[in-house]
């Protein structure tokens, strides 16, 4: 087996696979990022190439070391930056479009999920780049969600291509963002305006509190490559994935109706526990992990594949960047999007 210190340096990418891993592709080594830059961009074809082929592709050893390195890298391989809707978990902001990969605590880890799957357009491309490894865990997991639509049951897939699924949240002071924050305005109309052009349904219970629905297709098709895959946050955020002591704490605290995420099959049905979890193994077993090294970078379709992170310990400082945004109106949904359920 080929590793990545047998790898040859050349001016030619090398790609490296392994079972349970992302694909690798070992880069030159340039100490310069001008210099790592121009190779990024004379072999984008190439690298573009094993990202339709792979769904995301880890570039080793660039001299990625902070927030304006990680950019310069970025627009090498991106050609349109897309920007970060409907926010859902706190960021730290660099500028210039380069954010902190998420802010959660390092004892929580992040289930695989398709970045904005719930947005109207979202960014076809993710970029990461890991500026500090952690001493331990806190790999950025990847899952191709083209062998997850083959492995999810027949009987369950049949049902998410009719009705799709459906996402409801409660915004509120206590419990994940409240909504100004999500929509990133103090005023009420703008955010009603929002929600309106986006295909949101959504009332106030009082002043302080927003609930919005949105139901959206749980099955797209990849607009370069012609791909079904499966594209959402149904296993993500549904309550029976929660670990269950924190479940019913929520539970207790705001009732089913009230968590700050829930998900449903998008006629409305509440999913069995055995049925989220036979969509929850799928995710485990198409799983790929690879260790993070410093200056490492790890471009993701964001539509073929979907990521994730492991809890970990010690510092790490994972950068992320969105671009090449797409419509889900250019990806054949199996379902269009709605403010109700299914069928009503």
């Amino acid at each position: 087996m080929t590793t990545y210190a047998d790898a040859p340096v050349s001016t030619d990418p090398t790609v490296i696979r392994e079972p349970g891993k992302p694909a690798v592709l070992v880069t030159p080594g340039h100490s310069d990022i001008a210099a790592a830059a121009a190779w990024l961009t004379a072999h984008r074809a190439a690298i573009q190439a094993e990202l339709r082929r792979s769904g995301a592709v880890l570039l080793r050893g660039l001299p990625v070391t902070d927030a304006a390195t990680f950019a310069t890298a970025r627009d090498a391989l991106i050609e349109q930056r897309a920007g970060y809707k409907e926010k859902a978990t706190p960021r730290t902001d660099f500028g210039e479009g380069v954010f902190s990969s998420t802010d959660l605590p390092a004892a929580q880890p992040i289930r695989l999920h398709n970045e904005n799957s719930y947005t109207l357009d979202f960014p076809g491309v993710l970029l990461f780049g890991c500026v500090t490894a952690p001493e331990e865990g806190g790999a950025t997991t990847v899952g191709d969600m083209r062998e997850a639509l083959r492995l999810l049951p027949a009987e369950l897939r049949a049902r998410f291509e009719r009705a799709g699924w459906l996402l409801v949240r409660n915004y509120s002071e206590l419990a994940g963002l409240p909504w100004y924050k999500t929509f990133a305005t103090e005023d009420k109309a703008v955010a009603e305006a929002y929600c309106d052009e986006n295909t949101i349904g959504y009332e106030w219970p009082d002043d302080d509190s927003l609930v919005t629905r949105q139901r959206r297709s749980a099955i797209v098709t990849h607009p370069v490559t012609g791909e079904r895959v499966w594209f959402n946050h149904f296993a993500f955020w549904n309550s029976r994935t929660l670990d269950p002591d924190v479940r019913d704490v929520l539970v207790e605290t705001y009732g089913e109706d009230g968590l700050p995420f829930n998900t449903y099959l998008g006629d409305g049905t509440r999913l069995t526990d055995a049925e989220v979890d036979a969509v929850n193994e799928v995710y485990d077993r198409v799983t790929r992990r690879e260790t993070w090294q410093r200056g490492d970078l790890m471009l993701v379709d964001n539509i073929l594949c979907a990521h994730g992170r492991e809890a970990f310990k010690g510092d790490r400082k994972i950068l992320v960047a969105m671009g090449e945004p797409v419509a889900l109106a250019d990806c054949s949904p199996a379902t269009q999007p709605s403010t109700t359920v299914f069928g009503k």
